[in-house]
């Protein structure tokens, strides 16, 4: 399922997230933890992919489409305290 919002919306739910969040969802996924990270905004293509987000110039850091809203939804259960962040080494 897809949904908009908005790139400021998206970096302060990401920079809310506790340490290893990315970590643990990129596990969860079976992703590269760089992958995640260009989810939520990042820009690290060597290591990961651009999967699913779509930017758009505008107000309040512009607009994101988001194709799917695995992460974003995986993200927001980790703030509600609905899931545990799983701390590796």
């Amino acid at each position: 399922m897809s949904t908009t919002i908005t790139f400021n919306q998206l970096r302060r739910i990401k920079d809310s997230l506790p340490e290893g969040s990315m970590r643990s969802i990129a596990e969860t996924l079976n992703l590269d933890v760089e992958t995640v990270r260009n989810y939520f905004g990042g820009a690290n293509y060597d290591r990961g992919k651009s999967i699913g987000i779509h930017l758009e110039q505008g107000p309040d850091g512009g607009i994101v489409e988001l194709d799917d809203t695995t992460i974003l939804d995986m993200a927001r259960e980790i703030l509600e305290g609905k899931r545990e962040v799983h701390m590796t080494n």
